[in-house]
């Protein structure tokens, strides 16, 4: 008997790929890290 794939996808992902939904996570907590250190960290 074959035991069905874990699916690491879900629908509520906007991209199709995981790599590119992480590396736009990664690109957004930077730029969110950035606007802290620019307009608080003054």
């Amino acid at each position: 008997m074959e035991e069905k794939q874990f699916e690491r996808g879900t629908s509520l992902s906007i991209f199709a790929a995981d790599r590119r939904e992480d590396l736009g996570a990664l690109i957004a907590a930077l730029l969110i890290a950035l606007g802290i250190v620019f307009f608080i960290g003054k």
